[in-house]
């Protein structure tokens, strides 16, 4: 099933595909079967929804792209968008999550998409990954339905995961202290799981779960896509067991954390269009404040904007990156919230909102330490915290 906004004048078409985790064995999915219906099941599904941020049909909400056909497809499958198995005698479910892609684009093409001049396959965590798993796959799919006109890309919200060392390691229970790799290991076999042929030749036989990581997929992928990530992601801080719950931080961890920002940095140096703020959240665009973050004074709609225009002048004759029209911005200050541009803070507690001085106390962030090791006067440093510099 999916949502429909036709804009008809328009040749642009955005698919979003929502995000929720995932489940990898009879016990989680019979769990998240019990708990999260919505994304296991259509039945329960409202008849409309209204779209926010990159999906907003609002200009001030989303000036760039207000005016296309939006498209919401739901997570019902799991298997982050990658399954092709129907259910059988050794599962009770049916994890279809790329088959629905393909049955949706079947469907769109005689509703307009046969006529788009820009398809952009959007995804937000789960999402964003199962964007950077289909968006070969779907321009695939056109080109053999003889449309070769439509320009396929990719916009990967909070998709780019590492299969790091966790902070603790823990046995894979369930979906939230599995470490990532264990999980995606178990899942694809669970699943079915397909990943784009190109990758899977990367990779030894067994070894095609190496795909679901950004970092591995992305320099096989022949669309454009462009990449947006928290340096900080709640989820992947989640799985690597850095809870950040009321206790201030140990150092072991407040170094863990600013290790994982610079190791998710340098695997996006080579990425050519990136958005990738210092701050702890997760997922962006289909938040109504997406507008509101900004990296080196760059907004998220505006650096998609200079992506555009870079790919329509690439196509007419190959030229170098626009003035003053940037596509490459990663954070490169080095904790949490360090860019005053970050959302909100809220303790998970009380609820209550914190700013970027009050969140590094309740970290455990040592003001003295740091300023000694900065060669500072601790007065100035948390002058330049509360600034953002």
């Amino acid at each position: 099933s999916y949502y429909l906004k036709e804009s008809r004048g328009s040749r642009r078409w955005l698919l979003f595909l929502e995000g929720g985790w995932y489940c990898f064995n009879r016990e989680n999915c019979d769990t998240r079967f019990d708990t999260m219906r919505r994304l296991m099941s259509s039945k329960q599904w409202p008849a409309t929804r209204v779209g926010t941020g990159i999906l907003s049909s609002q200009p001030e909400e989303n000036p760039h792209w207000w005016n296309a056909n939006m498209v919401f497809i739901p997570y019902c499958s799991s298997d982050v968008w990658s399954g092709a198995s129907s259910k059988s005698e050794k599962s009770e479910y049916a994890f279809m999550g790329a088959l629905i892609i393909q049955e949706v684009i079947k469907e769109l093409v005689g509703k307009g998409l046969s006529t788009a001049k820009v398809l952009l396959l959007a995804g937000s965590s789960a999402g964003g990954t199962g964007v950077l798993l289909n968006v070969d796959r779907v321009a695939e799919q056109l080109e053999e339905m003889g449309y070769h006109g439509i320009q396929v890309r990719g916009l990967a919200d909070s998709g780019w995961f590492l299969d790091n060392k966790q902070y603790r390691r823990t046995d894979c229970i369930d979906t939230i202290t599995c470490a990532p790799t264990e999980a995606i290991k178990r899942g694809i076999r669970y699943w079915n799981g397909i990943v784009p042929e190109r990758c899977k030749l990367q990779f030894k036989e067994g070894e095609e779960w190496n795909c679901f990581f950004g970092y591995k997929i992305y320099p096989t992928l022949r669309c454009p896509v462009f990449i947006v990530q928290w340096l900080f992601d709640e989820a992947q801080l989640t799985v690597d067991n850095v809870h950040l719950t009321g206790q201030p931080v140990q150092e072991g961890q407040w170094l863990y954390i600013q290790n994982l920002g610079r190791e998710l940095r340098n695997t996006l140096k080579d990425v050519t269009a990136s958005f990738a703020p210092a701050c702890l959240s997760h997922e962006i665009i289909t938040r109504n404040h997406w507008t509101d973050i900004q990296v080196k004074g760059t907004s998220l709609p505006r650096a998609l904007h200079c992506w555009d225009r870079s790919l329509h002048e690439s196509n007419k004759n190959g030229k170098t990156p626009l003035k003053g029209c940037p596509i490459h911005l990663i954070d490169s200050c080095p904790w949490p919230h360090c860019n005053p541009s970050c959302p909100t803070i809220r303790d998970q507690f009380t609820g209550q909102e914190m700013n970027v001085i009050q969140f590094l106390m309740h970290m455990g962030f040592d003001v003295q330490k740091m300023a000694q090791q900065q060669g500072l006067e601790p007065s100035k440093l948390l002058g330049m915290l509360s600034s953002g510099n």
